[in-house]
């Protein structure tokens, strides 16, 4: 590995948001183990132009090679996506010089080619940022709880829509509403749809699942529902169960299917007690259950420069430190997504009243050997556009996805019908 220097060079690569916070993060006067050689970025004249209080010893360029050829002794990649990062991590470790990284999707991806190839560079491939923030998650998981065997893996990975739901929540705005709030203070991109759309936590799913469960899995076979559909009315019953709405993503270790990973992205009714209910705003949660330490929580952060910034460059400290390379992906094994699982379901329905609904999706529910725990339906709502709830006793989601395929075609409902897993506390799902 890199071997440990006084002072450590580090050239950024994606001048923006993070970008400027790790520069001022390594810029404090009081901070001697880093310093700042390069910042790499396209129109680095208007960029400079905006960061006056950088030292005039930093070398501005917009040509990678510049800083692939220099003597810098980590690369700190944040523009984030596959293509050009996939090739600028691989050729930065290649030249010699360790990465760190925030880019989800590169790791999620190219994980552990990646760090074969820092492996045998002997330099350095970290990535703490690139799952929820500014949660030491990956560090929490690999160091503090490496004496587990660990089992599960859940949590809010994504502030964009954690803020969305808990507006959704708070005030009963609407999706749209809720989303320009997001894009106003910054917590949802231009284009929101790897948020809201599941992509992101997708992606943080993946690599966890790698570093907790040790099971590399195929990203895009990880089973996506997006949170656009969830409407006020939903937070209404939710609440009346006893439950709240939140975007989770999981990924469950399960013998009974070999190296099988239960995983999955889906906006799921979570009990009002647990840990992913209080985490509001654009705060990730993340609980990590293993075999003899029960249930681990961590919390905070989970984007913004700032809290990303302090990530990347607690990954910058640990190699200025010479620390050991514990974000490593060796012992892993590839592992098959299992998209089927068991759980109860919630199901809503919008319909033009008449006699018999209740009664045809019954019919449905029975042909599929399915109970109906309870049927919920709120007073006051037109009779031309009626919602109401129906809750499923425990059975397999492909199951209630092929109840939806029928009901959705029945002819009184005004949309398609919304499905929402409920997850139960202390309960494994099969």
């Amino acid at each position: 590995m890199t071997e440990q220097h006084s002072s450590l060079g580090v050239a950024i690569v994606g001048f923006g948001t993070v970008g400027r916070s790790v520069a001022k993060i390594v810029c404090a006067s009081d901070r001697s183990s880093l310093r700042l050689t390069h910042i790499c970025n396209r129109r680095i004249d208007s960029k400079r132009t905006e960061a006056d209080w950088v030292p005039s010893d930093v070398v501005w360029t917009d040509d990678i090679d510049a800083v692939l050829s220099s003597d810098t002794d980590v690369v700190v990649e944040l523009i984030g996506g596959i293509d050009p990062a996939t090739d600028w991590i691989r050729r930065s470790l290649r030249a010699g010089k360790s990465v760190v990284t925030a880019n989800k999707q590169a790791i999620a991806h190219h994980g552990p080619e990646l760090i074969s190839v820092s492996v045998e560079q002997k330099v350095h491939l970290y990535f703490e940022a690139a799952v929820a923030g500014g949660i030491p998650i990956i560090h929490g998981v690999r160091e503090g709880l490496a004496g587990d065997s660990l089992t599960r893996v859940l949590g809010i990975l994504n502030g964009t829509c954690n803020y969305i739901l808990t507006r959704m929540e708070a005030d009963k705005v609407t999706f749209s509403e809720a989303l320009r709030e997001a894009k106003v203070l910054g917590y949802a991109e231009a284009d929101p749809t790897a948020d809201v759309d599941g992509l992101d936590a997708q992606a943080k799913i993946a690599i966890l699942s790698a570093v907790a469960l040790g099971r590399q899995i195929n990203v895009g076979d990880i089973p996506l529902q997006t949170i656009r559909t969830i409407e006020s009315v939903d937070f209404l019953y939710a609440e009346r169960l006893g439950y709240t709405i939140r975007q989770v993503a999981r990924a469950d270790a399960d013998s009974s299917v070999g190296d099988g990973v239960r995983a999955s992205v889906h906006p799921t009714l979570v009990p009002r007690s647990s840990a992913l209910a209080r985490v509001v705003g654009g705060r990730n949660v993340v609980v990590v259950e293993g075999t003899f330490g029960g249930e681990s929580v961590f919390s905070g952060s989970g984007a913004g420069g700032d809290p990303t910034g302090v990530a990347v460059v607690s990954d910058l400290e640990a190699i200025a430190r010479g620390a050991g390379d514990i974000q490593s992906y060796r012992g892993i094994r590839r592992a098959a997504v299992i998209r089927d699982f068991v759980a109860p379901h919630y199901l809503r329905f919008v319909v033009t009243d008449r006699p018999g609904i209740i009664a045809a999706l019954a019919d449905v529910f029975s042909a599929h050997g399915v109970n109906i725990d309870a049927v919920l339906q709120e007073p006051g709502w037109s009779k031309t556009e009626l919602p109401f709830v129906v809750t499923l006793e425990a059975c397999e989601s492909s199951t209630v996805e092929r109840i939806l395929q029928e009901s959705s075609a029945l002819d009184f409902n005004v949309r398609p019908p919304l499905w929402m897993p409920v997850l139960v506390l202390g309960e494994r799902r099969q």
